[in-house]
């Protein structure tokens, strides 16, 4: 475990993100413009790192040579959770883990299976994480949100917002 980041902040960041598998990837392309894409988690370990896959041939691969600071953001609307996760992303060429990893949705990105040349990971080590999230049900939130409607007022939710330092 990376001697800056605690079981705990790992635990709370996995917790957070739950269920959550989609998530979109922020990159700076050669130009310094920010380029986001959907992407799926495949894992968070027990350092708090984030593993995707790729290809080589990637635009994704390539800024994240050119520029290794990233941002990754998980939301599901349903139960009102988002987080926000800053680190450092490195490129992985290792086929054990890759293997490791593999599964039938990979599959069908990746045909020629886990062996493809151009079949790759990404592992993003967090700096930092944010996360809101509501507490109250969906209808309690959609109440309270009719009702700020017509009162003219904020919404009265009850949400935590935390930061994670990793």
């Amino acid at each position: 475990m990376h001697a800056n980041i605690t079981q705990e902040h790992a635990a709370t960041l996995t917790d957070k993100i739950g269920s959550m598998r989609f998530a979109m990837f922020t990159t700076r392309d050669q130009n310094g413009h920010l380029i986001s894409q959907p992407m799926t988690l495949q894992q968070v370990d027990a350092d708090g790192a984030l593993w995707f896959f790729t290809s080589t041939t990637t635009e994704l691969w390539g800024n994240i040579a050119h520029d290794p600071e990233v941002n990754i953001s998980f939301a599901n609307s349903d139960d009102s959770i988002y987080v926000s996760v800053s680190g450092t992303a490195e490129r992985v060429v290792d086929r054990v883990k890759i293997n490791a990893l593999w599964n039938p949705m990979v599959q069908a990105w990746f045909p020629a299976g886990p062996e493809d040349e151009h079949v790759v990971l990404v592992r993003v080590g967090p700096h930092a994480a944010e996360y809101w999230d509501a507490n109250d049900s969906k209808m309690v939130r959609m109440f309270a949100m009719a009702k700020a409607a017509i009162t003219g007022e904020t919404p009265d939710m009850d949400a935590a917002h935390g930061t994670i330092r990793m």
